[in-house]
């Protein structure tokens, strides 16, 4: 039982520490957003200071595409288009008990606008058992499909359903295809998991279907997204420190690991979130400039799909929405992209519509999980099949006291 009134007072004390950094936080922001401002020498500069410093920077940058202080209004948005979205979540396995088997639950979302409106919303749940949906193995290397795994799973299987249903769009109307979170498999880029986990996943999953997003985007006019909301991103920020950076090469290591936080000349700009930079620089529909993930799994396995991003300003929040190298290399796309975007928000009370919808559609409640274990638990018995549980997991259902 949580003692609230021993929490209390410690709130008390974040609440102060928070009063008191607020004021220095307010002087890093000024500085950081004066240095958006550069000339045209300036900024190739910074764009080869970023390439220079991939591999000696500390922090994660950002690519500069176009100039810093590049806001963009949305064009107009089309009269008839349509808009596709998934969204999942999922039943663990459960380690307690003697059948191992999850499910997925993806929610899937057409939206179609115009003359002929339209919605098709549902639900489609797979279950998956056995050795070969349970695992995923490369010769007698063997790694389980659950906890962080089933999530990137649950993902590479949006990302095919989402492509499935880009096939059963109107051909010559535009449309966008939406996904919430990142386009980066981030849990992939660490030492994590094995490299035939990441060739499975990654390789012949995630960019297989952004090969097949690509190819059927080059006969109509399709864009793909995916959206953050409230991003707590420092990229962007990242980036501006090398502006304050002495040196030609941003060798963190090298020329600043003897001093402290605090003490190196870019942490006047620590603290800084990209989203604050740009929600006093952007007006409500405006996207900021373009720019780069200089993530390592980015460079290294994503190629053609190499991740692009802006930030996009809405009503009360800045969003941050992400989009493949093929769609940001086209003025055409990159447009309707950000004006269907913003248009979805404005319908959706500021966050897109149609993934609200697919998330609502995808959502396991928790009556949900517990029917599920019942239905598979009458199947089992039915068929005499033992459902054997740990003691662990037969404690926590009795009552003791």
């Amino acid at each position: 039982m949580l003692n609230l009134n021993y929490v209390a007072a410690q709130m008390q004390n974040m609440v102060e520490q928070l009063k008191v950094g607020g004021h220095d936080k307010g002087a890093r922001l000024e500085k950081a957003r004066s240095l958006l401002a550069l000339n045209e020498p300036e900024f190739t500069n910074l764009k080869e200071k970023v390439a220079q410093s991939l591999n000696t920077s500390p922090f994660l940058l950002a690519g500069p595409v176009e100039p810093l202080y590049t806001h963009v209004p949305p064009i107009s948005i089309p009269e008839d288009f349509s808009i596709i979205a998934t969204d999942g979540s999922q039943i663990d396995v459960d380690r307690h008990q003697s059948t191992r088997c999850y499910l997925i639950n993806i929610g899937q979302v057409r939206l179609d606008y115009g003359q002929k409106t339209e919605a098709k919303l549902e639900s489609l749940p797979l279950l998956y058992a056995g050795d070969n949906d349970t695992v995923i193995a490369s010769g007698h290397q063997v790694q389980m499909v659950e906890g962080p795994l089933l999530n990137l799973k649950r993902s590479v299987d949006e990302c095919r359903h989402l492509k499935e249903m880009a096939t059963e769009l109107p051909t010559g109307q535009p449309a966008l295809a939406v996904i919430d979170g990142s386009l980066i498999m981030w849990q992939l880029s660490g030492k994590e998991f094995p490299d035939f986990v990441v060739t499975e996943l990654l390789d012949n999953g995630f960019m297989k279907y952004l090969d097949e997003m690509q190819a059927l985007a080059q006969k109509q006019p399709l864009s793909l997204a995916s959206y953050i909301s409230f991003p707590r991103s420092v990229n962007v920020a990242n980036t501006l420190r090398l502006l304050i950076c002495p040196n030609n090469t941003a060798d963190c290591s090298r020329h600043c690991g003897y001093k402290p936080v605090g003490q190196r000349p870019c942490d006047v700009l620590s603290g800084v979130q990209d989203q604050e930079l740009f929600f006093e620089l952007l007006v409500t529909g405006e996207r900021s400039a373009l720019f780069t993930s200089q993530a390592k799994i980015v460079r290294e396995k994503y190629a053609g799909h190499a991740v692009h991003f802006f930030y996009l300003k809405l009503e009360d929040e800045i969003a941050r929405v992400e989009i493949p190298q093929w769609i940001a290399r086209d003025k055409q796309k990159l447009d309707l992209t950000h004006a269907l975007i913003f248009d979805q928000c404005q319908r959706g009370n500021g966050y897109p519509v149609a993934l609200s919808e697919a998330h609502e559609q995808a959502v396991v409640s928790a009556s949900d999980r517990e029917n599920f274990q019942q239905l598979l638990a009458t199947w089992l018995a039915d068929e005499h099949i033992s459902s054997a549980s740990s003691a662990k997991s037969s404690s926590k259902k009795t009552k003791w006291l």
